[in-house]
């Protein structure tokens, strides 16, 4: 047993044990916009249901502990008072890990993850169409917990309208646990699949990967590729260029016989199984002419 007092160990040191510790933490994928009416969207692990009546979710967006920044999403959520949190299941996961990338202030990570955007009835933030569960909010409160990196910020959050997919539901209209397929964060690359158990999620490149827009519409409509795939299709920093992919066929001659039959069904199948084992550029080395 090591025993530890918070003050006297660095606060990235800290972060982790915390976050090591105490998991699974639910997703908070919330969805605002900035003063110019521009999305955003970016998942949070501390954050829960805290009341039923009135249904208030609270989520934190700490500040960043290299430099003591702050995120998007509050600077949002101080300026309008508005969110929806859309909760996360295993068919989405990729596509949201890939939204907490940092890209610039004004980029619609909707559009580079792939996600669909739905109008809100109430707020102006979107919704996550590929959501289960999706809570317009009112925020009521931000509560600071301090001035220094890692600090968090208390999002209050009422929910004033719920959308949930039917399909989730069971016979007596309740939320079927196993049906909604939800993902929890664990501590570094882990996450937990709560019908399943553990599985781990490559972290966003500490470049800005492509992005889901950036992948050719031929593969982005595949309709082998699911939302997963083409999440880490879109989580690397540039695609292969043509010496690139010749020297892998080259390499790869069971692959390049694939390629010359022009079968797309194959093609996307067999890049599927690349990507399920971790070979995400040998994907995209088959996808590409």
């Amino acid at each position: 047993m090591i025993s530890i007092l918070p003050n006297e160990i660095d606060t990235s040191v800290l972060h982790g044990y915390l976050l090591g510790a105490v998991g699974p933490r639910p997703i908070a994928f919330a969805s605002t916009i900035d003063e110019q009416e521009r999305p955003n969207l970016s998942p949070f692990s501390f954050f829960n249901v805290f009341s039923s009546n009135p249904p208030i979710l609270i989520f934190s967006p700490a500040r960043r502990v290299r430099d003591n920044s702050t995120k998007h999403t509050l600077e949002n959520v101080l300026k309008t008072k508005e969110v929806v949190i859309n909760i996360v299941n295993f068919d989405m996961v990729q596509q949201m890990s890939l939204t907490s990338t940092e890209y610039g202030k004004g980029t619609n990570e909707f559009i580079k993850s792939g996600l669909t955007m739905l109008p809100s009835d109430i707020v102006r933030p979107f919704r996550v169409g590929e959501s289960p569960v999706q809570f317009e909010c009112k925020v009521t409160k931000v509560e600071p917990l301090g001035d220094k990196g890692g600090a968090g910020n208390l999002i209050f959050s009422q929910v004033v309208k719920i959308h949930i997919n039917s399909n989730v539901l069971d016979e007596n209209g309740s939320i079927d646990q196993l049906k909604i397929d939800q993902v929890a964060r664990m501590g570094g690359n882990w996450y937990s699949r709560a019908n399943q158990g553990l599985f781990e999620v490559p972290k966003p490149l500490s470049t800005l990967g492509i992005g889901v827009d950036q992948i050719p519409e031929n593969i982005r409509l595949s309709k082998i590729l699911t939302g997963n795939d083409l999440g880490l299709l879109g989580n690397v920093a540039k695609i292969p260029d043509a010496q690139e992919i010749a020297d892998f066929l080259a390499d790869h001659p069971s692959v390049m016989t694939l390629k010359i039959s022009a079968d797309i069904e194959k093609i996307h199948k067999k890049a599927q199984e690349f990507i399920q084992d971790n070979e995400v550029l040998s994907a995209w080395k088959l996808l590409l002419p």
